[in-house]
């Protein structure tokens, strides 16, 4: 019998013996947990998102991932190529790209060397570069992968296949699986956040779904204005105590469809309800960065009640500490197309100190060690300029095409080798040579420094067990600590 099938069996008594009062009682993930589903043998009783226990020991308690929306030029940043640069404007050999599709470039482009300047960085001697000056000075704590490969090469099918091991709508996200197998060591809190700065990337709030999985887990997105959580203050006229009576009326008549009907859906809106009238008092006490001291807003460039980047790395920080499982911060305008010596320096200024501070200041707090930190986009950047910006218009200022089969990503803490490159491309950066890792096998790396073994975090669904690596995925033992 699966996890649903045994939920809707049980009768009313049972239920209720077992679901007590509010949110927890429901037990919803030690149901699935005695069946094999998820990685925890239980739940405590009183929270669904309550902390479980992960298959074998962990590195990593905890992940903040930085997804630069639109995919930086790894030629610029982290993949040194002096070859590339000495054939600066050459046609590209006819047998690279016989047979590959692009988004836009047709026929035989011209080779494009960098004109960012480069430099070995740290004790490590990572070549790292200088449009990244704050992240170069972190770099004996950095794991930079240079053979990273995806199977998409438009942005929206990218992004998804990124974050939830599927190019198709309808998959959970990877904070999905994580809160799903771990839970959440905050019970105010949602167990995965999610925070944007620059416009929403192109595949949307599925990025941060649940897809099949209960929605319990989906991501909950922080905002920078307003209420930093959609409905999360009070209607006009309304006090706490009548809201608290409100949700308890709810409540007894959602656990009163839950005995008929069995739908964890149910259970999902009662666990929302109540935590939603929690966070009434543990969001606002969050989102206020104006008590942190002088010295870390220096540190992170960071400015009160100015929504930013900076502002969201350091929120990521205060929700790590906190207990939340899973955070995960946007950031727009990586699409560079055109003009990518100007714009790409202009971005990286955007968000270079504040994730190199995001480092330090975990290092500084001892969560460096449990908080795994990863950063990249949905592929890469070719090595051939693009002579011609979206509107067909002549470009004097060339920039990079969507590059699917090489791209540079980088992790940090949790349990990951620092100062360390895994991957190498060939003299253009074009094709991997050696340690390819797929995006398969970094979703399975990246769990299993979580204690979780990708084989093992299933799902049934339409009649089969599903897991975020599919069918694929092997963990990349080297870059492991």
């Amino acid at each position: 019998m699966n996890a649903h099938e045994r939920f809707t069996a049980i009768t009313r008594r049972e239920l209720f013996q077992r679901a007590g009062s509010g949110i927890g009682g429901l037990a919803l993930a030690s149901l699935f947990a005695r069946d094999g589903l998820s990685a925890a043998p239980a739940a405590k009783a009183g929270d669904v998102l309550a902390p479980h226990s992960p298959h074998f020991a962990a590195r990593a308690k905890n992940v903040i991932s930085l997804h630069m929306v639109g995919a930086p030029s790894q030629l610029e940043l982290f993949d040194y190529k002096p070859e590339l640069i000495a054939r600066d404007g050459e046609k590209i050999p006819q047998s690279f790209i016989e047979g590959k599709r692009f988004a836009f470039i047709q026929g035989t482009p011209s080779l494009m060397g960098t004109k960012a300047k480069f430099q070995k960085c740290g004790e490590s001697g990572l070549m790292i570069s200088d449009f990244l000056p704050h992240l170069q000075k972190q770099a004996d704590e950095l794991c930079i992968v240079k053979s990273m490969h995806t199977e998409e090469f438009n942005h929206g099918p990218a992004q998804l296949f990124m974050q939830t091991g599927s190019g198709r709508f309808g998959r959970p996200s990877f904070g999905a699986w994580t809160t799903y197998g771990l839970g959440s060591e905050n019970e105010n809190l949602p167990g995965f956040v999610v925070m944007l700065t620059g416009k929403m990337a192109g595949a949307g709030s599925s990025l941060w779904g649940s897809g099949f999985l209960p929605t319990v887990y989906q991501g909950i997105e922080f905002r920078t204005s307003g209420d930093p959580v959609l409905f999360l203050s009070n209607p006009a006229g309304i006090t706490n105590d009548d809201r608290g009576r409100t949700i308890d009326a709810l409540a007894k008549l959602n656990r009163a469809q839950l005995a008929e009907m069995g739908d964890p859906e149910i259970a999902t809106r009662i666990a929302q309800y109540e935590l939603a009238y929690r966070m009434q008092t543990s969001v606002p006490e969050l989102m206020d960065i104006s008590d942190e001291p002088a010295h870390i807003h220096e540190l992170y460039g960071t400015t009160p009640g100015k929504p930013s980047f900076a502002n969201n790395c350091l929120l990521a920080r205060r929700l790590i500490e906190r207990g939340v499982r899973f955070v995960q911060l946007y950031d727009a305008d990586w699409d560079h197309h055109g003009s990518v010596f100007t714009a790409l320096p202009r971005k990286c200024k955007d968000v270079d100190q504040a994730m190199a501070a995001l480092v330090v200041d975990l290092r500084q707090r001892g969560l460096l060690d449990e908080t795994l930190v990863t950063w990249g986009g949905e592929f890469g950047r070719t090595p051939m300029s693009q002579q011609k910006s979206n509107d067909d218009k002549p470009n004097a200022q060339p920039g990079r095409d969507h590059h699917k089969d090489a791209f540079c990503v980088w992790m940090a803490g949790g349990g990951v080798k620092g100062g360390t490159m895994y991957g190498e491309t060939d003299d253009f950066g074009f094709n991997i040579v050696r340690d390819p890792m797929h995006v398969n096998d970094y979703h399975a790396t990246l769990l299993h420094l979580l204690g979780l073994d990708h084989e093992q975090l299933t799902f049934k669904f339409q009649g089969r067990n599903f897991r975020l690596t599919d069918v694929a995925g092997k963990v990349a033992k080297p870059i492991l600590a």
